[in-house]
């Protein structure tokens, strides 16, 4: 650690919680904390907020995907209740690609780049509320994503429609479709309102409980719905990422009836929420990263204690405390550890199975069968859709290719939302997948579908004339490919993990992780009880103020 900047010791040297990692869940645990009461100590190894959910320069991006390949050395210390900590990647097959490099370099710290796209928020997200309710909504600005389509392997891309207007405006559905959609939406409002009454006797039940034990998919065959707008509610409003047509294949994947009208609520009643927002998703300004760093600021003023650049490189098993990157030892109880943070394989072999079992949480796992997200980015010049900058458009399993066994989300991101220059945009890709391969083939069709490549000058003349679609893309100038293994997080009485970014669009698992999470550490102590301002920052005209 012959880089770290030197730090006073700090002091206190005790608190009632650790929290190492700045991402969405560790700062949400640290702002509940706080709020409660408890003296928290926050740290992160990086000189950045946000962790694995940070945004970052292109500079910054690219140096900690590639940094995160190497773990810390263990720490020269031979106590026998020392564990060496290390820092392991959570990231393989990273591939980045510069293409116009001197365009890049004069623009290249005005770029703010999220780790874990594509992400966005429903406007009735669990996320939206938390804010609310902790008053984290003051510190981060949201504006709304402008249209969501679905597409395929043409490159055609069918609106997926947010309002009763834009069902009749589409002109991509025949007036049959729109009925069918009208009438399908209609019914999962009354269901939704019956629901809402259901201990009125008068109420009628518009699902029978047949209906909502049912595959979500074999339902909307049984409302005799196409393929076409099957598609739209299953991938483009219900989020789904498994192919729900072979549910022999994918059984354990598979959402019930009752599940997928849970998610049709979301959307619904995101639409609807804010009445300044135009849809159902919005996206913060200045990237995801603004999210973790709102809770961070709200615990900060509750009394938590910040250090960046600082990495816990050893637990000290007979004191209760942990042994910092500077060298101090620091006394607590709880420790809430980072999902990249694993005990040292020499550390490991020392340990007796009851220490192995009271640090379970940090114990070293096989990977192999694990799902993983594949991730790509790419900065393009243009738009994927003329005259639209904000957007998000999913392709349904199968769609790209046959082989192509989960849907593929990309959202495109323009200069508005502070995120790159004025002439280009950020594309976000992501698809969960079983192996790098795989996801990787998938991200990369997505791209070809949607993106013109790069060509030498001495061929454009010829390319241009074989296939003149491919003039209407926009042109990709840097792009980055990576694969992320998904880490749930764990409860381990003294010593617990947060989790990493998980493969869904919104933050609702995240969430609920850190929630359930916050009751084991905390117990009976409401989250955010005492917090009843919910203010939010003067609007410039065009951003979502969310309030209540």
């Amino acid at each position: 650690m012959s880089d770290l900047l030197p730090y006073p010791p700090l002091d206190p040297t005790t608190y009632d919680l650790i929290i190492v990692g700045t991402g969405v869940p560790s700062s949400i645990l640290a702002a509940g904390a706080s709020s409660s009461g408890s003296s928290v100590l926050h740290l992160d190894p990086n000189p950045f907020y946000g962790s694995h959910f940070a945004s970052l320069s292109l500079p910054d991006l690219t140096s900690f995907l590639n940094s995160n390949s190497l773990s810390p050395p263990p720490s020269n210390t031979h106590d026998f209740l020392s564990v060496d900590l290390v820092n392991r990647s959570l990231y393989s097959s990273v591939e980045i690609s510069t293409f116009e490099p001197e365009t890049l370099e004069q623009h290249s710290r005005t770029f703010n780049i999220d780790l874990c796209g594509p992400r966005a928020v429903f406007c009735a997200d669990e996320s939206i509320n938390l804010m609310l309710k902790s008053g984290s909504n003051s510190y981060v600005e949201f504006k709304s994503v402008d249209a969501s389509f679905v597409g395929d392997s043409s490159g055609e891309l069918r609106n997926v429609p947010d309002s009763r207007g834009a069902i009749f405006k589409d002109k991509g559905l025949t007036l049959l479709e729109k009925n069918q959609l009208m009438k399908f939406f209609k019914l999962v409002q009354t269901h939704l309102a019956s629901s809402s009454t259901e201990h009125d006797e008068t109420a009628v039940k518009v699902m029978s409980e047949e209906d909502m034990e049912s595959p979500f998919v074999e339902f909307l065959s049984k409302m005799r719905l196409p393929q076409k707008i099957k598609s739209i509610i299953l991938y483009g409003i219900a989020m789904l990422d498994h192919d729900q047509d072979n549910t022999e294949e994918t059984c354990e994947h598979v959402l019930k009836t009752k599940e997928g009208i849970d998610r049709l609520a979301l959307y619904i009643t995101s639409i609807s929420r804010f009445s300044n927002a135009h849809g159902a998703l919005m996206y913060p300004m200045y990237g995801q990263g603004e999210l973790p760093q709102a809770f961070c600021r709200r615990a900060a003023v509750k009394g938590c204690v910040y250090v960046l650049r600082m990495p816990v490189t050893a637990l000290l098993l007979d004191k209760a405390s942990v042994r910092l990157a500077s060298g101090q030892e620091i006394f607590s109880q709880k420790l809430v550890m980072d999902p990249c943070v694993n005990i040292g394989l020499e550390s490991l072999s020392s340990l007796t199975d009851q220490q192995k079992e009271t640090l379970r949480v940090l114990v070293p796992k096989e990977t192999s069968s694990k799902e993983k997200i594949a991730r790509g980015i790419c900065i393009i010049r243009g738009s994927v859709k003329a005259e639209i900058s904000n957007a998000l458009v999913v392709f349904p399993p199968k769609s790209l290719f046959p082989e192509q066994l989960t849907a593929v989300r990309v959202l495109q991101l323009g200069s508005g939302l502070a995120v790159c220059p004025p002439d280009m945009h950020a594309l976000y890709l992501s698809t969960v997948c079983g192996d790098d391969n795989q996801g990787k083939t998938a991200v990369l069709s997505a791209i070809s579908t949607l993106i013109r490549p790069q060509v030498p000058e001495d061929l454009q003349t010829d390319s241009i004339a074989e296939n003149d679609t491919a003039v209407t893309k926009p042109v990709v100038i840097w792009r980055a490919l990576y694969v992320q293994e998904l880490v749930k997080g764990e409860f381990g009485g003294e010593i617990s993990s947060t989790s990493s970014p998980d493969g869904n669009l919104n933050y609702n698992e995240i969430v609920e992780s850190a929630m359930k999470l916050y009751e084991q550490l905390m117990g009976n102590k409401e989250l955010f009880k005492e917090e009843t301002e919910n203010t939010a920052e003067e609007d410039d005209g065009d951003g979502v103020e969310i309030e209540d």
